[in-house]
This record gives structure tokens, sequence and C-alpha cells, in this order.
């Protein structure tokens, strides 16, 4: 179960979502589309078109051409102290290909969606025939929505109990913006809501769902506003894997310097840890993202060298408070008021 807080617009956690929808597509599996906002059918022709193996070399050729050119022009302005210091790789899978690639310019060809079979849950559609499973007096969407995915998974044959009559497939289940008003929840609305329980008892029904069966979930959740903690803290730990997408769009941030080549930050708030007792912690903290003309990439987040020799006593200061914000991801941390030595 991987749970993803929106950004504050929903704009790049909507792209999140829709890369792993196009990931189950190429892999072959089984999709199950859950929204109250848009309608499945319409976030299905909005995937991005995959780049194949001879495509993806050109798309990369491209742009390793491209920052060849950049690296060659700040060669000529960095100032000696810093050509002997290791260069900071950017990339985490720069060596390994895992997964698939995507072009978010295209759209995925309609061929290419109807080569698996998919199965839709839109709210609106689904609540004027009243759920048969009314457990926990538990939010009537909500237990719409279990009741469809639990009715998917017998049917079709994901359910892990039962005897594999035919080759094995996954599920990948894709849940839009869980806990908005849209969904009749009131969690987004008040510190004190009345229902506060009902968003628990889905991922706690859930969670086992997927545990008995061949399948894997991915929910978008708009948590920045949830303002009840415990509500956060209890989703939170009914999940395997959590991660925060925080846009710069409308913030301070987007005219820092210090931020000035992405677009956003990654914050990885829970790793899964499933068969063992702790989950295994990753050596990159800051990670940043970035949307390109073509590709949605995350980046490590590193502190760009000062270059110039004229910067103000004030800026390096708002530098170095920035620079506060970051955990170990430039060698050096700034302390006090003090200007980044590297």
């Amino acid at each position: 179960l991987v749970f993803t807080e929106e950004d504050k617009y929903g704009l790049y956690s909507n792209l999140l979502f829709k890369y792993f929808l196009a990931e189950g597509i190429v892999c072959g599996h089984d999709l199950f589309v859950a929204s109250a906002k848009e309608h499945p059918d319409n976030i299905l022709k909005e995937l991005p078109a995959p780049l194949l193996d001879d495509t993806y070399g050109k798309e990369l050729g491209d742009e390793a051409a491209a920052i060849k050119s950049e690296d060659f022009q700040e060669s000529m302005k960095i100032a000696w102290r810093y050509q002997n210091l290791p260069k900071v790789e950017t990339s985490p899978t720069t060596y390994t290909k895992f997964g698939h690639y995507y072009d978010v310019s295209k759209k995925m060809s309609p061929e290419l969606c109807q080569s698996v079979k998919w199965h839709s849950f839109y709210l609106h559609e689904e609540l004027s025939s009243e759920p048969k499973m009314k457990t926990c007096n538990m939010n009537s969407g909500y237990a719409s929505l279990l009741q469809s995915i639990q009715r998917i998974i017998s049917q079709e044959g994901f359910d892990g109990s039962d005897p594999q009559k035919k080759q094995r497939n996954i599920l990948r289940i894709g849940i839009q913006s869980l806990g908005s008003i849209l969904w009749g929840d009131d969690v987004c609305c008040s510190d004190t809501p009345e229902d506060s329980h009902s968003l628990t008892k889905f991922l706690y029904v859930l969670r086992g769902l997927l545990r008995k069966s061949l399948s894997a979930c991915i929910i978008t959740v708009p948590a920045h506003l949830i303002q009840n903690k415990a509500i956060m803290e209890r989703v939170t730990n009914l999940s395997d894997m959590v991660v925060g997408l925080e846009s710069f769009i409308g913030s301070e941030r987007e005219t820092n310097p210090l931020y000035k080549d992405y677009h956003g930050l990654v914050h990885v708030h829970q790793i899964p840890r499933l068969n063992s007792l702790i989950c295994d912690v990753s050596d990159t903290k800051d990670l940043a993202f970035r949307l390109k003309r073509k590709l949605f990439t995350i980046e490590r987040l590193h502190l760009p060298p000062d270059l110039s020799d004229t910067v103000s006593r004030a800026s390096k200061q708002d530098l170095a408070g920035s620079a506060k914000l970051l955990s170990s991801g430039c060698g050096a941390m700034a302390i006090g008021k003090k200007h980044l030595d590297f």
C-alpha cells in the first residue's frame, strides 16, 4: 500500500498516480481505478506514452548532449577551488534501468490501453446502488469501494488463498484523492470531524485485502487539508510506504536561488518493512523532482557552488538559512549565520 501525500494543487501527485497505472499497462497487469473527482475512463485516456528502448536511447541521448553542453559552459566559469571536488551524482538510478520510462508530452495509444483488462469505480455512479457491506458504521462511499475491490479480487482470480487456475497476474489498484470531501468524508473540513474513523477503518480493511491477494495499491490523499494530526498518524501507520510531494508553486522557495533547478521536494516518510523487523534506510535523505519537457525526474538535491565573488552578506545568510532545511546532502552544513564553506 503506497500512500502519497498530494501537493497543494495536485499537479505532480496526479502525474505520479498516472505513472503507476501506465507501468501496470506496459507490464500487462490488470487495473482497478477509483475516483470521486475525475471519471476513471478520462484518467486512463491521459496516461503518458511509454518510451521504448530505441526511443528512450534517443531521448536520453538528446538529454545527455544538452547536459554535456551545460557542463562545458559551467566549467568555463567554475572557481578553481571547486574543480577537484567529486561531482555529485544527481540521479539515484543512473546505472540500473528499473521499470520503464514515459513521455509526459504524449498520451498512451488507445490500442495499448485496451490490451489489458481494467475496472473502474466512479463514486457518483456507484452511490445509486446501496452497498451490502455495512461494517462498523463506515462511510457509504468507502463501503461501496471496498465491496467493489473485494468482488474484483475474488471474481478475477487474484485471491491468494485460492489455487490459481490460470497464469498468475497482478491487480494494480489506484484510488485518487481519498479522504476528500467528494468521498463524503469530513476529515478535511474541520479539526474535530464527526466521522473521524471511517478513513482509518477503510485502510485497515483494504490492507487486509491486499495482504491476502496478488495486488498492489497506490492512494493519493490531500494531506495538507487534514488538520487533525492524530488521523494522519493513524493513516501513516496503516500504510506500507508514505511519500509526500511538496510543490514550490506559490511558496517562497519558488524564487529561492537554491531551488531554481527544481519544481518541488520529495519527502519519504516511511519505507516498506514487509517480513522484517526494521526497514531499509536509504542513504539519500534529500530528494527533489522536476518536470522537464518530456520526463518527470526525481533527483538528489544538492547545493550549487557559490560562483559569484560579489555575493552580498545578506544573500549568503539567506542561503545559509535555506541550507538548514537540508539534512546531509551537501557535505558541510551551515552553522548559525555563517555562509556555506565547501
